[in-house]
């Protein structure tokens, strides 16, 4: 028999609820996070490449300003101010009525800088025009030049419009030592002058960088005396190539935007490594100083300008007696003949170098002493710088024929002459 179990009352009372079971929820704190890791991170390395590249573009500012340092420091010694004086005074010292040719040089009444001496040391000339320009060797790349050379014999290269019709030339050396020039030659057509002087005393003579290899962009450096403040440094890049000023007839120029002032005229511009590229010559404005144009004579072209000046006291340049054309787009579907096949013969001289050698007009030269050509004035250049009197030799397309002529060159003034004209006046 199963033992009963007795009973028991229920307590009501005493029995509770228990607890409600709620849901654990997510934080939204931790479920964000990841995300704020990830862009905390993404923020760290947009800030790590910010400072590297505010490090990286003052790197290259400082090594930009060390490469114009360094350019200026090496050019500098060789650069000096030219002043002219008595370009309006006859010999007896008495000043022209007639106006002055109206010239790029700094006016000696406006004073900004050192004032030069007004009048030459014997008081003879009065001072009248202030110019740059750098001490050159006008015979480093020339073969045929023998002459013994004077260790105490300098050339400066300056613009001619500096020293034209100047009584007396004075040039001040970086530590203002001033020597007077002995000889003063000028090329109005290229703007190109060279001056000798002497000096007991060694001076650094700039060395000559290579002006066909610049590029619109290039850094350079104009250097000279605006507003005569010597030495006066200022950068800018090559802004254009080729251009062309009426009176500047034969040159090609570059354009930069590196200040050039009244003062500048005949100071060199120089590349990054502190050789001279050209020669400043003019600028473009409205005002009368800097805004932002100025133009500049290849060193290719004025380097054998200089040459002539110093070894003969002129520029002898050669002519065949032609007028070319170009054979561009236009010109080609003009005279309905291949661009750039070469250079057009559009007139020629009678009795001519080019009349005697046989070329006809609407002949297309394609060689010119063993060099092709294709623009009008790479060809005037060319045969501009071949000795009056010598043989070259050119091939011509004529109605679709290759053919080869000789001509014999005369000189630019006389497109006529002959070599026996030549001998008869020598």
């Amino acid at each position: 028999m199963v033992p009963s179990v007795p009973e028991m009352p229920l307590n009501f009372a005493s029995l509770r609820m228990a607890p409600r079971l709620t849901p654990i929820r997510p934080n939204r704190l931790l479920n964000r996070l990841p995300l704020m890791l990830v862009a905390l991170a993404v923020a760290v390395v947009f800030s790590s490449f910010e400072a590297r590249a505010d490090e990286t573009a003052q790197d290259s500012a400082r090594s930009l300003s060390r490469a114009f340092r360094d350019a200026a420091r090496e050019a500098n010694p060789s650069v000096v101010t030219v002043f002219s004086y008595g370009q309006n005074q006859t010999l007896s010292g008495e000043t022209q009525d007639e106006p002055a040719e109206e010239t790029d040089e700094e006016s000696p009444d406006e004073s900004v800088g050192p004032m030069p001496p007004k009048q030459s040391e014997d008081g003879e000339f009065e001072l009248s025009g202030l110019g740059s320009g750098v001490i050159i060797n006008p015979f480093v790349d020339a073969t045929d030049h023998d002459e013994e050379k004077d260790e105490s014999i300098y050339w400066v290269m300056t613009n001619n419009h500096v020293i034209t019709n100047a009584k007396k030339v004075v040039v001040q050396l970086p530590n203002e030592t001033e020597l007077v020039a002995k000889k003063v030659h000028g090329d109005s057509a290229s703007d190109i002058a060279v001056l000798q002087i002497t000096s007991d005393e060694p001076l650094k003579i700039a060395q000559y960088g290579d002006s066909k290899s610049l590029d619109i962009g290039d850094w350079v450096l104009a250097i000279g005396s605006p507003f005569k403040l010597e030495a006066t440094v200022s950068a800018g890049i090559i802004s254009a190539k080729n251009r062309r000023l009426d009176r500047i007839r034969r040159s090609r120029l570059l354009q930069t935007d590196a200040a050039i002032n009244p003062g500048n005229s005949g100071g060199p511009l120089v590349d990054l490594d502190g050789n001279v590229i050209a020669i400043n010559t003019a600028i473009a404005t409205r005002s009368g100083s800097y805004q932002g144009i100025g133009f500049a004579v290849p060193i290719d072209q004025a380097k054998w300008i200089a040459r002539e000046l110093a070894s003969f006291g002129t520029v002898r340049r050669s002519t065949m007696g032609i007028t070319t054309v170009e054979l561009n787009a236009k010109m080609s579907k003009m005279f309905k003949l291949q661009e750039g096949m070469g250079v057009l013969v559009y007139e020629i001289i009678r009795d001519s170098p080019a009349d005697r050698a046989g070329l006809k007009k609407l002949d297309v030269i394609t060689e010119f002493a063993g060099q092709e050509f294709r623009k009008a004035i790479d060809l005037r250049e060319a045969i501009e710088r071949e000795p009056v009197g010598s043989t070259q030799t050119l091939k011509v397309i004529r109605k679709g024929e290759e053919i080869e002529l000789e001509a014999i060159l005369a000189p630019v003034d006389d497109p006529t002459a002959t070599p026996d004209d030549e001998a008869e006046e020598e």
